[in-house]
């Protein structure tokens, strides 16, 4: 609830109308103990008073009676015919709506029928036929809006249930022998709740409209009997001549509905796991920049160099330091291979590139990142639209999300073309052809019709490298491009990427958790760690000789097929949080040669040759660091 609150509370909208919204139901409540005048009192010669007169603060209505009197009692009415109404609707609409999705068949059928007849009806003249069959009355009112917004919410649950009813879970409950009203109350009903407390929190100022609605007409409260509607009502005659006699009750519904529809609005938002998260939030075109400092000079290292990259995350008061400050190059014709555990910065980085961190909360605040010493931090977008696939171009690791899933994958190949250069329908049909036939993918003729879904992951995989290679990069970004491949697919992935590279002298960063994919694709290698690079040098030098404690650590949990009995060592402890990052080493808590001068100061990152680690005690030979 606490972690409800606070995410709820960053929401400024949310909490003016949550704040907003107590008042007034607060002053509701404690109506009756206000020294008020009594609101049905009737004195024709006081009436049509103006507001702040003696005696009546908001002015008089038509007959006498004094309007804050009203008001509050009428607010107080409001109030409650719209809350019960919307609990009344939720519970019968949740009720149907979990039926129908978990029996489903005929049983489904004829209830979502049913539900599709009552939706078929414009809502407010079904409402008006359910009071004219019962009769005029707050209550017949109450029970007119909840019947014409059941359908609403039996509709939402029922699409929440349908996907709920074939999950692992429910099919364990029934095999552990639990009864349907146990499964509906146990397992379906607490995943749905959700969903029905945010419909509720963003119907609930409809339904206090569609109730005043109806006492406006003279359907819903009765005379003398106030609520906002029915002063609306009773205004209406006196608009032009007395106009504060309708501002006042319109002003208190404004009131009502907008805070109550700012804070569903918030409590949506805290309860969705996606957007509380940032991931349904609009990113901008580019990642933000805000750099502090010098910007580094160009070193010249490399097609591609990173200085001191620095990428940051702000949610809320917090600061997530992904990227620490990373400097890596890579030439023509080289593999760079980057390792580490998740978290540790690696896919970061990649996207910090071509300025592909989501923003918000992504924001690039140190550093540079030059293609052909051309610094791309901070550059207008038009440039990185135009780079983006044409000089640098990525590989992410599940092509099934990467490819639109509506489109046949030719479509998307000559898509992909088209976005830097002019080609005709036959020209890009015959330029897919020939990129399927590149990554190996048999048939092409015939798959360059196919949809993503009517390919094997692997097919996939060669199609997502297909479209990174349309534009002949100088470049390419693979991000675990194999991680969920067999191992026999992902062999044949790894030789393709190796082919291409030397065939076309593509410069490849390749991102992998995988040691083994390191030594066979990958010229040089970086390990990352807490955001940082802790060692980096040629592949064969990190692999026979790793000096850094984490770089040992991490290949001694790699398990070697024929290499006899061995024990698989594991890593102690979590990663750093980055947000609050430990002063010196990153990996101390988790090192077992730690000392206190790793946690007085910065490790620099330092060594001799083409061999650099961030480490002040490293291994010195490959047998310490296999003990």
């Amino acid at each position: 609830m606490s972690a409800f609150l606070k995410l709820l509370a960053r929401n400024r909208l949310a909490l003016a109308g949550g704040v907003v919204l107590s008042v007034v139901v607060l002053l509701a409540i404690i109506t009756p103990l206000l020294p008020l005048a009594d609101p049905n009192v009737t004195n024709t010669a006081a009436r049509f008073t103006k507001p702040f007169s003696e005696g009546a603060l908001l002015g008089t209505d038509h007959l006498g009676r004094d309007l804050l009197s009203r008001l509050m009692w009428g607010t107080r009415l409001s109030l409650a015919v719209g809350f019960a109404a919307a609990v009344v609707a939720a519970t019968l609409g949740a009720a149907i709506g979990i039926i129908a999705g978990y029996y489903g068949g005929r049983t489904d059928n004829l209830i979502m029928r049913g539900v599709d007849l009552l939706m078929a009806f414009p809502y407010i003249l079904l409402a008006l036929a359910i009071v004219a069959a019962l009769g005029p009355g707050l209550f017949n009112a109450l029970i007119a809006v909840a019947a014409v917004n059941v359908p609403f919410f039996a509709r939402n649950i029922r699409g929440i249930t349908v996907g709920i009813a074939h999950k692992e879970f429910v099919d364990a409950a029934k095999l552990a022998g639990l009864t349907h009203r146990q499964i509906i109350l146990k397992e379906i009903l607490p995943n749905v709740v959700p969903v029905i407390v945010i419909a509720m929190s963003t119907t609930i100022g409809w339904m206090i409209l569609e109730t005043a609605g109806l006492s406006f007409l003279g359907l819903g409260s009765q005379p003398p009997q106030a609520d906002l509607g029915s002063m609306l009502g009773e205004a209406r005659s006196a608009m032009i001549a007395n106009p504060h006699t309708s501002v006042v009750p319109g002003v208190m519904i404004l009131i009502i509905v907008m805070s109550i529809n700012l804070l569903g609005d918030g409590v949506r938002d805290a309860l969705d796991p996606r957007l509380k998260s940032g991931a349904l939030s609009r990113p901008m075109a580019a990642t933000r920049v805000e750099r502090s400092g010098d910007i580094p000079e160009t070193e010249g290292k490399g097609l591609l160099e990173l200085q001191n990259l620095q990428t940051q995350f702000h949610v809320g008061n917090r600061i997530y330091k992904a990227v620490g400050g990373v400097s890596l190059n890579v030439e023509k014709g080289e593999c760079l291979g980057i390792i580490g555990e998740s978290g540790s910065g690696k896919s970061v980085t990649a996207l910090s590139v071509m300025g592909l961190v989501a923003s918000p909360p992504g924001v690039i605040t140190g550093g540079a990142v030059r293609y052909e010493g051309e610094d791309l931090v901070g550059a207008p977008y038009g440039r990185l639209r135009d780079m983006r696939g044409r000089n640098v171009a990525y590989i992410f690791q599940d092509p099934l999300a990467t490819l639109h899933p509506l489109y046949r994958v030719g479509d998307q190949l000559i898509e992909a073309i088209r976005a830097h250069r002019p080609i005709s329908e036959a020209e890009g049909r015959t330029k897919a052809i020939e990129l399927l036939k590149s990554v190996r993918i048999p048939n092409p003729e015939k798959r360059v019709s196919d949809y993503p879904h009517e390919m094997s992951g692997g097919m996939r995989q060669r199609v997502g490298i297909a479209m990174a290679l349309a534009n002949d990069p100088d470049v390419i970004i693979a991000d675990e491009p194999t991680t969920a491949l067999d191992v026999t697919v992902q062999a044949q992935i790894l030789s393709l990427l190796d082919e291409l590279r030397r065939s076309r002298g593509l410069a490849i960063v390749f991102i992998t958790h995988d040691f083994g994919v390191v030594a066979q694709l990958c010229d040089r290698v970086a390990v990352m760690y807490g955001g940082r690079i802790v060692e980096e040098g040629p592949t064969t030098d990190i692999l026979d000789r790793p000096a850094h404690p984490y770089t040992a650590r991490l290949m001694a949990c790699v398990p070697e097929l024929g290499g006899g009995k061995r024990r698989l060592e594991a890593i102690p402890g979590l990663p750093p949080a980055v947000d609050r990052l430990p002063q010196g080493c990153a990996f101390a808590a988790r090192c077992d040669r730690v000392q206190e001068s790793c946690q007085a100061a910065d490790v620099p990152l330092g060594g001799e040759g083409l061999h650099a680690v961030r480490c002040l005690f490293p291994f010195t030979s490959p047998q310490e660091a296999a003990e």
